[in-house]
Parts: C-alpha cells; sequence; structure tokens
C-alpha cells in the first residue's frame, strides 16, 4: 500500500479503544519472551480454595499456600478439608491476621515443616503466643526468596486492617492482639511469571505504582465488598484504570451475606477491557 495510506493505518490503530484491539492468548496467559530468558520453562498452577485460600504450584514443582482457611471454610470443597488432602506444601503465606486468612496457616506449616511468612507485626504476635514459633518477618517493599533464587516473594501494600483473635488455652477466652499491618504479595515464579495476590484491601492510589513497579501477570482481587473489601464496581476501576493486568481472578466473595460482590457484577462494571476475566470454582485449578 502507499506509504501515506500505510501509516493512516497504523495511526487508527493505535487511537483505537483498549477492547477493540483483540487480546493475544500467549500474552494472557505466558510471560512475555524476554522475561522468559533465562528461566525455568513451565507453567504456573494455580488453585482456588475459596475466600483468599489458593494453591499455587511452581514451574519446578515448589508448592505456596497463601491465606489458608480451609478446614471451616464453607466455600472449600469437603475434600480439601483435611489439611493434608494439599500434598506436600514447601511455604506458607499470610496477608493479614484475621482468621479467614491465617486460620489453618500455623497448622499447615507445622505438618509440613515450611517457611510461614507473614507481616512483620502478625509475624511477632505468632511467634510470641507460640502459635508459629517459626513465622518470619516480612514488611513492605521487603523481598524474600525462602525456597531458593528462583522464586521470589515480596510484601506490598494493602488497606485494611490485622487484628488476630486468639483463644486462650489457660482461661478460654477470646484475646484481641496486634496483627501488625495487612498486604499483598507479589510472588514471582522461575519461569518469571508473577502472581499479585491483593489479599483483603479497599482502593488506594497506590495500586498503580505497584502494578507499574511489579508488572504483574496475573491479579487475584477481592471483589466482596459489603463492609470489608472493594466491591465490584471499586475493583472493575482498579482493573480498568489503575492496573490493566492480563488476567485477574475474582475472590473474597461469597462466602457469607457480608460478602454480596459477584464475577458478573464485576465483569458488567469492567465492560469491555483487554484484561481476561477468569472465575474459578473452589477446587479448581487453571494453568498459566
Amino acid at each position: 500500500m502507499p506509504r501515506t495510506l500505510s501509516l493512516l493505518a497504523a495511526a487508527l490503530f493505535m487511537s483505537a479503544p483498549a477492547w477493540a484491539q483483540s487480546p493475544s492468548t500467549d500474552r494472557v496467559q505466558d510471560p512475555t519472551p524476554e522475561r522468559q530468558a533465562g528461566k525455568v520453562q513451565g507453567k504456573v498452577q494455580v488453585q482456588w480454595l475459596g475466600q483468599a485460600a489458593f494453591k499455587f504450584t511452581s514451574p519446578g514443582g515448589k508448592v505456596i499456600v497463601i491465606d489458608p482457611w480451609l478446614t471451616t471454610n464453607p466455600k472449600t470443597p469437603p475434600e480439601f478439608k483435611q489439611l493434608d488432602a494439599l500434598g506436600k506444601v514447601d511455604l506458607v503465606l499470610v496477608t493479614h491476621g484475621h482468621n479467614d486468612h491465617v486460620a489453618d496457616a500455623p497448622a499447615l506449616a507445622k505438618m509440613n515443616d515450611a517457611p510461614l511468612i507473614a507481616p512483620a507485626g502478625l509475624a511477632q504476635t505468632l511467634m510470641a503466643l507460640e502459635v508459629a514459633p517459626k513465622a518470619q518477618r516480612i514488611n513492605k517493599s521487603g523481598s524474600l526468596s525462602p525456597l531458593g533464587d528462583g522464586i521470589k516473594v515480596t510484601l506490598v501494600q494493602a488497606e485494611h486492617s490485622s487484628e488476630y483473635l486468639w483463644k486462650n488455652p489457660g482461661t478460654s477466652k477470646d484475646e484481641v492482639h496486634v496483627g501488625g499491618e495487612p498486604g499483598g504479595f507479589i510472588i514471582e515464579f522461575e519461569n518469571g511469571f508473577k502472581i499479585w495476590h491483593m489479599g483483603d484491601t479497599g482502593v488506594f492510589g497506590d495500586m498503580k505504582l505497584i502494578a507499574q513497579m511489579y508488572k504483574p501477570d496475573l491479579v487475584l482481587m477481592p471483589i466482596g465488598g459489603g463492609q470489608f473489601v472493594m466491591n465490584p464496581a471499586d475493583a472493575a476501576m482498579v482493573t480498568r484504570d489503575f492496573i490493566q493486568p492480563k488476567t485477574v481472578i475474582p475472590m473474597h466473595y461469597g462466602t457469607n451475606p457480608q460478602l454480596p460482590g459477584t464475577p458478573e457484577a464485576f465483569m458488567k462494571a469492567l465492560g469491555k477491557t483487554r484484561t481476561l476475566v477468569r472465575v474459578m470454582q473452589p477446587g479448581e485449578q487453571l494453568s498459566f
């Protein structure tokens, strides 16, 4: 085609709305080639176990469980309410001190002799109460590679609270202890693939900065709304205007009447976008 028409066509494509540019399946599913260079090849397995609990299996076979509320979680499939059903777990992550995130973390870490990493204040409390004597502390912007150089976890900001409710075995009374500040985790795997588990959070402006800094391929995003976390409209705005990830998986909804948000409401509020929304059922596993 003549040079003038070629330049005009290119300009029209660049000015087209984002939704009009069809996403590439490879772009959605895989890290970019330059990020794959020198990395272990293979897929990351992501399994949702209800609420904010996920099991990740790395390309090298390492298993990470985050926010494991399983044994009393009404959305966790019955076969996973026994912690040994998860198989060997190499690392346990906790985003904050609320029971629906930390409940089974100490027991899971103990039975697998696995590191338990949590925000500093919560980890300190778990150690002081001897609930998890070997918990490891991390602060926002801090990074650890507890499974070797191939996997890195970084704590980032979340807007929430983090009290730790503990039943004193001596008095049988409930006590509220310091849970530190809440957080989310950026998890980078051996193949360069990055997941941002947002924990529980409301909207904050630096979500955009976190996305720019860490460039997550997959975001696990709370949408339940009510009085605790982002509602579907908030989450859609964050996805569309702040983060623009390749893929997002809604989480932390439908567990109780106080979390009324739905994936359908989230997708309706999101509208047309290049982001792929993957709606999972508890127990389901996807490969990325």
